[in-house]
């Protein structure tokens, strides 16, 4: 018995059949790792990893800022053929690798300072954890585990060089000070015996007896500082007044006529220490403060039982009429 023609409906159910079983046959064979191979129209196959290998890298020697220093440097290399190359030919992509590597750390390390070592080991390991085509563009390359240091002896020599800048600018601050102190003294305290009795006079707090005693001394400080002989002026009191206990004795210091007009000026044999003093801090004989130094010198004399002598004082230097004192008998103007 002869088969009829199938229908064309069948047909087409028996097409629509035998495509959905394909489809799912392909489906079922991506989502296994292995399974049965499928015609070449409906394989999906996944692109073949990287071929990535690796390389130690002992330590080298790179160079940095210094021509003297020179970084030490070790990394992990890691590297890949590219796409139109395969690791399984003649040449030696290993050695490419390194050289790719210490090519990029080269580039980097010879531009920074050797005392920032470790610094510079965080920013290179930066710099080549990227992969990147070699010069060569037969492989990629990058690098794991990046190590720089610099060798013992000269990281020890690199910490002195630091202890001695250091101390320098520390000694450089302090010869700067003193010498600031030295010019203040010759130039300004010690400019001339005058300026040096007013800068001792407010030092110790405008204690004018001790001032006093310590004149000649002062005088051949301002002297010596200026290498110049010391004033006529001031010559008095080299053996008057530097002795605590000369300041006031049975007769007012005097001079003889001669050494007095030559110091003075003022051609009067009676000159004596007091009016070298004045005559030295520039008072005039119009000049109130003569007066009212004079004033407290006679003080200092009264209290030290002396009254002639603070009498002498006054009569000579604050007499009664000559100038108008205030309440508390002190001239105007004091």
């Amino acid at each position: 018995m002869l088969f009829a023609p199938w229908p064309l409906w069948a047909a087409f159910a028996a097409t629509f059949a035998i495509f959905g079983l394909l489809l799912f046959r392909t489906r079922n064979t991506r989502s296994q790792p292995k399974g049965g191979s499928l015609p070449a129209a409906f394989a999906f196959a996944p692109a073949p990893a990287a071929d990535v290998r690796a390389t130690r890298l002992p330590d080298v020697l790179l160079p940095s800022e210094s021509p003297d220093y020179r970084f030490q440097f070790s990394a992990m290399v890691m590297w890949s053929p590219t796409a139109t190359e395969t690791a399984e030919s003649e040449t030696n992509y290993a050695a490419l690798a390194v050289n790719a590597i210490l090519e990029r750390a080269r580039g980097l390390t010879e531009l920074r300072d050797p005392g920032h070592a470790s610094l510079v080991q965080h920013e290179l390991a930066g710099a080549l954890g990227e992969m990147q085509v070699d010069s060569t563009k037969r492989l990629l390359a990058r690098a794991e585990s990046v190590r720089l240091a610099l060798p013992g002896p000269d990281q020890e020599r690199l910490d002195k060089l630091a202890e001695v800048r250091k101390e320098e600018a520390i000694w450089e601050h302090e010869r700067k000070y003193e010498q600031n102190r030295r010019d203040y003294l010759q130039h300004d305290v010690l400019k001339d015996p005058g300026s040096a009795v007013v800068w001792w006079l407010a030092k110790n707090d405008d204690q004018v007896d001790r001032t006093v005693k310590d004149i000649g001394l002062l005088a051949q400080l301002s002297s010596a500082a200026n290498n110049a002989a010391i004033p006529q002026t001031f010559l008095p009191f080299l053996s008057q007044f530097t002795a605590p206990d000369d300041l006031f004795t049975d007769d007012l210091p005097t001079m003889n006529g001669a050494a007095a007009a030559a110091s003075t000026g003022y051609g009067e044999p009676d000159q004596d220490g007091f009016e070298a003093f004045f005559n030295a801090m520039g008072f005039s004989h119009s000049d109130p403060r003569r007066r009212l130094l004079a004033r407290q010198f006679a003080e200092l004399a009264t209290k030290h039982g002396r009254q002639d002598v603070a009498e002498e004082l006054i009569r000579r230097y604050d007499p009664p009429g000559e100038s108008d004192v205030n309440e508390e008998g002190w001239p105007d103007g004091s």
